[in-house]
């Protein structure tokens, strides 16, 4: 069986968001066990494995997630990844309808250029107040923070975009706020500075509106390079603040920084992206 390992929301290898991809055989899926290892040993924040469901049904192939401690319920990273996969492999027409467990029908296509873009459902934020130790926990204090219903994080608005890129958090506090919250993690966010505030490898890939970082390390991730699920929260928000619902570009301030390019349609969020293969392997268990 093969499996790779795919960086997302990049064009170039060694950024963006590294994702294993296994493409299953076609039949059942495997025992959870065996999942959740093959996730733990490659050891990325999520690790995606798809299984071919006959034809005729309402999707192509059916999807799960799996990050180095637990099965997610929606990851955009590693489905960008799969898709990217089943077309550098051939194995697609046009485009591909993945049944999720938790997050219904999901829809991707490609376009000719290799770009991926995702139809994932909005996640739109309902203000609350902020948490108990939040500010504590992320060394800053929050300007706004807001609960994004079924996806189970906290979109947590900051000052600017210095302070999200200064964000130095305590662990361990964040994963103790988000088991009590019943949060799956913590997103960081904040308008984009002026061009000039960014660093010349940032600017390489393009401008941005608004930049943001993603924490859930009760969930085995202390920080994800670059969440396109938490976009699904993001572009509804940002879409609001600056008065239009397309071109949007988000920029992931992580180690390996990301661009995540969306759109807002209805209770529909479409998020683009390019994607790398970095490694080929077979798997021997």
């Amino acid at each position: 069986m093969r499996i790779q390992i795919v960086d997302s929301f990049t064009t170039r290898p060694f950024a963006g968001n590294p994702a294993g991809v296994c493409l299953l055989p076609a039949g059942e899926w495997p025992d959870d066990r065996w999942l959740r290892r093959v996730a733990a040993e490659l050891n990325h924040s999520e690790t995606a494995f798809a299984l071919p469901l006959p034809a005729g049904g309402e999707a192509e192939l059916e999807i799960r997630w799996f990050t180095p401690l637990v099965e997610t319920n929606l990851c955009g990273h590693a489905t960008l990844a799969t898709v990217h996969t089943l077309a550098r492999e051939g194995l697609l027409t046009g485009p591909v309808r993945f049944l999720s467990r938790s997050s219904g029908i999901l829809t991707a296509s490609v376009a000719p250029d290799g770009a991926v873009t995702l139809d994932f459902p909005a996640a739109p934020g309902s203000e609350v107040p902020v948490p108990d130790g939040l500010a504590e926990a992320l060394g800053v204090r929050p300007v706004a923070t807001l609960r994004t219903g079924a996806l189970g994080d906290l979109l947590t608005v900051l000052p600017d975009e210095a302070a999200v890129r200064a964000v130095r958090p305590d662990l361990a506090a964040v994963a103790a706020l988000t088991r009590r919250e019943g949060l799956r993690g913590i997103i960081v966010t904040a308008a984009a500075a002026s061009p000039g505030a960014a660093s010349a490898a940032d600017r390489a890939d393009g401008g941005y509106d608004f930049v943001s970082r993603f924490f859930s390390p009760a969930e085995g991730i202390p920080e994800d390079p670059v969440t396109g699920s938490a976009h699904t929260a993001l572009a509804p928000y940002w879409a609001a603040r600056l008065g239009r619902t397309d071109a949007l570009v988000g920029f992931q301030a992580s180690a390996r920084t990301g661009l995540v390019r969306a759109s807002v349609h209805g209770d529909r969020v479409h998020l683009t992206g390019h994607a790398v293969t970095v490694l080929e392997a077979d798997l021997r268990v």
